[in-house]
């Protein structure tokens, strides 16, 4: 079943055509990645998702439903969450807070299940939930990016560029924690990243993104082994 379809996307800035009709489909359960160079237009596509900019042309579908004029808030409501780029925790809040953040769109019977399902996946967030957030790491942010999303008890997950600035160890337990999500709750995930091998190597299927068209498709497998995708996004093939 298709949790998220978008066809024939365009998206502005002022003048600006940023998308240029965009098809993508996200099947539920699935890990679906897309690749791409810095400033394709691969976090446009996501915030598109999410209501700001609205699309101006084209159709954005979640499980059957029509959700591309609706509002930033009724997505949200509507289970989707998103963990932006540069992580954009609130600084000044603790750990805590910033997950009670997360969960004020879902029902509060379920605040305490959801934290330790958080606290398990992280066990470095049930250490620093007293902390400010502004005083962690940059791994540690990202986790609390991704555990304040998970709290919204999402259908679909969207991910903005989870390992930007980490430590390769730190990207790659990002990574399996994507996957234990995935595979244990089976969160279907939605994931926009430049590091197409760790990306490609995580998803079920892929797409690249050149200047706001999708010019490739096909499973992380088939990605991976496309001489042009080695050649652009694998650093002479990793």
């Amino acid at each position: 079943m298709s949790m998220l379809s978008i066809s024939g996307v365009h998206t502005y800035y002022g003048n600006i055509e940023a998308l240029r009709g965009v098809d993508v489909e996200v099947d539920e359960g699935e890990i679906v990645t897309l690749i791409g160079a810095n400033g394709a237009g691969k976090s446009t596509l996501l915030m598109t998702i999410c209501g700001s900019p609205r699309a101006a042309a084209g159709r954005i579908v979640l499980r059957g439903e029509d959700i591309t004029g609706r509002a930033p808030f009724e997505i949200v409501r509507m289970g989707i969450a998103q963990s932006p780029e540069g992580r954009r925790i609130f600084g000044r809040m603790t750990v805590l807070e910033n997950l009670q953040m997360g969960a004020t769109v879902s029902q509060p019977e379920h605040f305490e299940e959801d934290l330790q399902i958080v606290f398990k996946l992280f066990p470095i967030l049930r250490e620093r939930q007293q902390q400010r957030g502004g005083t962690l790491s940059g791994g540690e942010q990202q986790m609390l990016a991704i555990g304040r999303a998970l709290m919204s008890r999402p259908q679909l997950l969207l991910l903005d560029e989870p390992s930007l600035g980490l430590a390769p160890l730190v990207v790659k337990q990002i990574f399996e924690t994507l996957r234990d999500i995935n595979e244990r709750q089976r969160m279907t995930i939605f994931l926009v990243e430049q590091n197409a091998f760790h990306a490609l190597r995580l998803a079920h299927r892929g797409y690249v993104m050149v200047n706001g068209r999708i010019t490739l498709s096909g499973s992380g497998e088939e990605l991976l082994a496309m001489p042009e995708v080695r050649a652009a996004y694998l650093e002479g093939g990793h």
